[in-house]
Parts: C-alpha cells; sequence; structure tokens
C-alpha cells in the first residue's frame, strides 16, 4: 500500500508545479529552424555572420506566478565553428577571436522574462534577461525581445543585444595583417521558433 507522503509526492510531480517556489512550470519546444546574427563594422564597411540553424531540438522551462518576473530555465549551445560571415577569411578570423577550439560552443542561458508575452500576431515588445557565455566567461545581459504568435501552440521569439568583445576579454578580428578592423561593438540577434506545451 502507497504511502501518504508518496502519494502527496507523487501529485506534486505530476501537476507541473514547481514544489519549492510554489509556481506552475510549463515547457517551450526550440525548433531547429531557429538562427543567430552577430553584425558589426570594421573600419572598411559592415559585416554580418550568422549560424543558420540550430541542430538540436531543446527546451525552455517557465515558471509562472502572479507577481514578478517570468522565470526560465533553459539554454541554447551553439557551435561556434558554424558561424558564416559570407567571407571566407573574416569567418576564419572570427571564429579564431572567439577562442573556438579552446571553447567551441556559445550558450545563450535564459534567465527571465519581465512578464508573460502577449500570444497576438502584432509583436509583442517585452525585455528579459539572459547570461551569454563566451570564450571561458559569462556575462549576464538585459535583452530586448519581441514576440510574435504563429498559431494557437506555436510562437518566434526574437532577441537583440548589444555586447563588446571586450566584455568577454577579446580583441575584435583583424584581418590583411591588421589592414581591416573590427570595431569592439557587436550586435548580436537571435530568433527562436518554438511550440508550445502547457
Amino acid at each position: 500500500m502507497i504511502s501518504r507522503s508518496l502519494l502527496v509526492l507523487t501529485i506534486v510531480l505530476f501537476s507541473g508545479f514547481n514544489f519549492q517556489s510554489g509556481t506552475r512550470a510549463n515547457i517551450w519546444v526550440i525548433q531547429k529552424n531557429c538562427f543567430l546574427k552577430v553584425s558589426g563594422k570594421t573600419n572598411v564597411n559592415s559585416f554580418n555572420c550568422v549560424i543558420n540553424s540550430y541542430a538540436k531540438p531543446d527546451t525552455l522551462t517557465y515558471f509562472r506566478s502572479s507577481t514578478g518576473p517570468l522565470k526560465l530555465s533553459g539554454s541554447l549551445q551553439l557551435d561556434i565553428k558554424d558561424f558564416d560571415c559570407y567571407d571566407q577569411m573574416m569567418t576564419k578570423d572570427l571564429r579564431k577571436t572567439l577562442k573556438y577550439k579552446e571553447y567551441p560552443k556559445m550558450i545563450i542561458h535564459f534567465i527571465s522574462l519581465k512578464r508573460y508575452p502577449k500570444f497576438r500576431e502584432k509583436p509583442d515588445a517585452i525585455t528579459g534577461f539572459v547570461a551569454i557565455e563566451l570564450a571561458g566567461i559569462t556575462k549576464q545581459f538585459e535583452v530586448n525581445y519581441l514576440f510574435r504568435s504563429d498559431g494557437p501552440a506555436a510562437a518566434t521569439l526574437v532577441g537583440t543585444r548589444k555586447i563588446n568583445f571586450s566584455d568577454f576579454n577579446l580583441d575584435p578580428p583583424r584581418k590583411l595583417g591588421g589592414v581591416i578592423r573590427a570595431g569592439n561593438e557587436l550586435n548580436v540577434e537571435f530568433d527562436l521558433k518554438f511550440r508550445i506545451v502547457d
């Protein structure tokens, strides 16, 4: 005969509630057709480098409560070697700058959203916090998001944030012996498409 305490624990686990916080845990399943783009400027022109697809489906868990921000748990782990700057030399220099052999992944850890987003076709502007792990250093940033509903159980979340190479103790890439030099600032944009599981 099952004990009363075990029965209570089973009910808590299967109800989808976080026991410690008393908030309900729900899941967004990240789809494969996501991308990350970084853009910047050199002393000659501008550049864009992209990771065109996120090969590993993953999940974000969020904890809804009546007060305070929406807490998130989950991350994107992106392979630095998948960056493509549409210029062979620039691509090689960016990967080298980001120390991809020593630290092969750029990881975006999701921390929170200011509130639960509005599900509608018109984009909903919202802010949140992430921690970006790059070249062995992790920094927390506030991110601007646009949230758009793509149907009853699908949505897109586009996040943008300006960061600096120096935030991660990195020197901007150079090519042609230093004749062309990238600036310190990068604009990071990630486009997440996900399926909503309540």
